[in-house]
């Protein structure tokens, strides 16, 4: 049975400044808490409709009823399991072969989409401008679907970063170069600005390159791309080169 306190305390996890005060975060469903036991990531503890669907020896796993679920998930449907988990300690920033960097975004479910899109394509390093949604929201975690156990996030002061940087850093522009001809640079980071306002006019101007994804249907009406939908276009297209 859950106490009082636990349900309060699991419950203050949907807000940044909670899972930084327990140095904790929140995973659910079987299917996405059994890719933890081959992560980084430390299960705390788990709690579960359900305990004989998992196989955890050496994690507590503590049997509640589908009205104590209800209170500590952060789902409109519930699942069968939820697990306690602690927050990763950062990595050392180091450039990798092909990085996304996030400038600003700020929906939980583009960044979980992101983040799966990344693993797809075996990218391992996302980074991401300070402002950038919290990778530990229970959205972004739910979005991931398990990818991210597999890709690191990094938040850093993005202007430094990439002025810094060895990577060719590459944008998105009406006016820039058709990706379906663009030459593939060796090392690269893929910049990928804010939902409705773009990236930064600090970020724009320390692009090496600007690339564009051309229109090819009759219609006009549609403006712009999801910025999840962008990104997959584009890294098909870099991998295929």
């Amino acid at each position: 049975m859950l106490t009082a306190h636990t349900i309060k305390v699991l419950q203050s996890l949907d807000k940044k400044k909670f899972r930084q005060k327990y140095n904790l975060f929140l995973v659910e469903g079987n299917k996405i808490i059994s890719e933890l036991p081959d992560s980084n990531f430390k299960i705390k503890e788990i709690f579960s409709t359900n305990p004989q669907n998992l196989d955890f020896k050496e994690i507590t796993v503590h049997q509640i009823t589908e009205n104590e679920l209800k209170k500590i998930s952060f789902l409109q449907n519930p699942k069968d399991s939820v697990a306690v988990c602690e927050l990763k300690q950062e990595y050392k920033l180091e450039d990798q072969d092909i990085q996304l960097v996030l400038d600003g975004i700020q929906d939980p479910g583009n960044l979980g989409t992101i983040i799966r899109l990344a693993d797809w394509f075996g990218i391992e390093q996302i980074i991401c401008s300070e402002d950038t949604v919290d990778f530990y929201n229970p959205k972004v975690i739910q979005a991931s679907m398990g990818s991210f156990t597999r890709v690191n996030l990094m938040y850093c002061n993005l202007v430094q970063y990439l002025s810094e940087t060895k990577n060719t850093n590459i944008g998105t522009d009406m006016d820039g170069e058709n990706i379906y001809s663009f030459q593939k640079p060796q090392k690269i980071n893929l910049i990928l600005g804010n939902e409705g306002k773009g990236m930064r006019e600090d970020t724009e101007m320390l692009l090496h390159k600007k690339i564009s994804i051309p229109r090819f249907g009759n219609s006009q009406s549609t403006e712009s791309l999801n910025v999840s939908m962008a990104a997959g276009i584009i890294l098909g297209q870099l991998y295929s080169k």
